[in-house]
């Protein structure tokens, strides 16, 4: 029986290399070296590490899947210089009327289509993210993350910065549980607002459960000051919840895998 796979690079920050379907694709591309990234009229934002892989180290991608490209990071400066690499970058409406270029923008909600080597086709869907709690929209700007879908393949949920678990929970009723997710973990914490804005490792656990993964990749949990949740704080949440058997370890610099038979995948 044919079994289905999805290979997934942890580069660092929010940014990883996903091998799909025969695609190459990436998720917010941030490749700039440790430093300060002032936040008007804020405090500024600090980058801690760098990536465990170059933009020439990834090389060309099918496709970008930028959640949004207004916050520095998820998209940076040499990110910014790595987007023309992809033959397309899909992103919020928004943030592809201020790119161009390559750029497809997409409401939640809507699709997209990828073609795939073997001639095939897979379905992109927006789906949504609340980047904080309730009330803080007008703050963190237009988000979404990404519904992936193919005849025989894997669903796979990539969720950018996404804070909230009702947010994951219209998803599934939507769309269906996944077989793997990627999730933005890091528990961020950035003021003015006073919640997260991003995943912690215990609402990363329990978007797994409420999409029924088989695997969860982490990602966006390393590398900047503003995170509370590291991968230590992820491995103790998915014991807790009874799901070790399910994350896997994408620290930076790591490669993990996930294969599906024919029968798993698609679900």
């Amino acid at each position: 029986m044919q079994a289905s796979t999805v290979t997934a690079h942890a580069v660092g920050g929010p940014t990883l290399l996903l091998e799909y379907a025969g695609l190459r694709l990436l998720t917010d591309p941030a490749f700039d070296p440790p430093g300060e990234y002032p936040r008007e009229p804020h405090e500024s934002l600090r980058k801690t590490a760098g990536p465990a892989m170059s933009p020439d180290e990834v090389g060309d991608v099918d496709a970008v899947l930028l959640s949004h490209d207004h916050h520095a990071d998820n998209l940076d400066g040499a990110g910014r210089a790595f987007l023309p690499r992809a033959a397309t970058v899909i992103t919020t409406a928004l943030g592809a009327q201020r790119l161009g270029g390559n750029a497809t923008g997409l409401e939640p909600w809507q699709s997209t289509q990828l073609h795939t080597p073997d001639a095939g086709s897979i379905t992109v869907t927006a789906v949504p993210a609340q980047h904080g709690p309730d009330g803080t929209d007008h703050l963190t700007g237009p988000v979404i993350g990404f519904a992936l879908h193919g005849e025989g393949l894997p669903s796979l949920y990539v969720s950018g910065d996404n804070a909230s678990l009702a947010v994951v929970q219209a998803i599934a009723d939507r769309l269906g549980r996944f077989d793997v997710a990627v999730l933005f973990a890091g528990g961020a914490w950035v003021p003015p607002i006073s919640d997260y804005v991003t995943l912690t490792a215990e609402r990363a656990a329990d978007a797994a459960r409420i999409l029924g993964v088989r695997a969860a990749i982490p990602n966006h949990f390393d590398g900047w000051a503003h995170f509370t949740d590291g991968f230590e704080e992820l491995e103790a949440a998915f014991a807790r919840a009874g799901l070790a058997d399910r994350l896997l370890p994408a620290v930076p610099g790591a490669t993990v895998q996930v294969e599906l038979d024919e029968a798993e995948s698609g679900r």
